[in-house]
C-alpha cells in the first residue's frame, strides 16, 4: 500500500519567527536549522519519498501546506505520532479534525515529559478529537 509519510520539524531561521511563542519557552532557541535538536533518529528519518514540513508552531497545520497537501493527494484520514503529547501531538490532532480529517493517534507512537498529562491528553484526544489507537490496529486496518 502506497501511502504518503510525512514528517514535521520545528526550524526557527530568524529571531521573528514564532516571537511571543518562542519567549514562552525559551528552550525553542536551540531549534535552529542544520542542528542536532532538529535531526531526525536514523531509523525514523525522511527518505527520498517522504515529504519534510517546516513548521513554527505546536500544530503542524498552523502556517503550513499540511491541508492543502492533503487534500492534494486525496488523504481522508491522518495518523498522528511524535512528541509531544500534550503540546504537537494534541494541537496536531485538533487541528487535523478541524480541517475534516478522520484522525487517529498512534497511541504507542507519542510521548510526553510528563506521564499524567500524556495519560489526560490521550482521554482528552479521544474523547472529543481523535481516534487514540494502538499502531498495530491501525496497521491491521489498511
Amino acid at each position: 500500500m502506497n501511502l504518503p509519510v510525512i514528517f514535521t520539524t520545528t526550524i526557527y531561521r530568524d529571531i521573528s519567527e514564532a516571537s511571543v511563542f518562542r519567549s514562552k519557552i525559551p528552550a525553542l532557541n536551540i531549534l535552529k536549522p542544520d542542528s542536532e535538536e532538529t535531526s531526525f533518529l536514523a531509523e525514523l528519518s525522511p527518505d527520498s519519498e517522504d515529504i519534510l514540513i517546516e513548521k513554527k508552531f505546536a500544530s503542524s497545520f498552523f502556517e503550513t501546506t499540511l491541508a492543502a497537501d492533503l487534500r492534494q493527494m486525496n488523504v481522508d484520514s491522518v495518523v498522528v505520532s511524535g512528541v509531544t503529547t500534550s503540546g504537537c501531538v494534541r494541537a496536531t490532532a485538533l487541528d487535523s479534525l478541524q480541517n475534516n480529517f478522520l484522525t487517529l493517534v498512534a497511541e504507542d507512537c507519542v510521548g510526553d515529559r510528563d506521564l499524567n498529562a500524556h495519560r489526560a491528553n490521550l482521554f482528552d484526544l479521544q474523547s472529543k478529537y481523535a481516534d487514540v489507537v494502538h499502531s498495530e490496529q491501525i496497521f491491521k486496518s489498511l
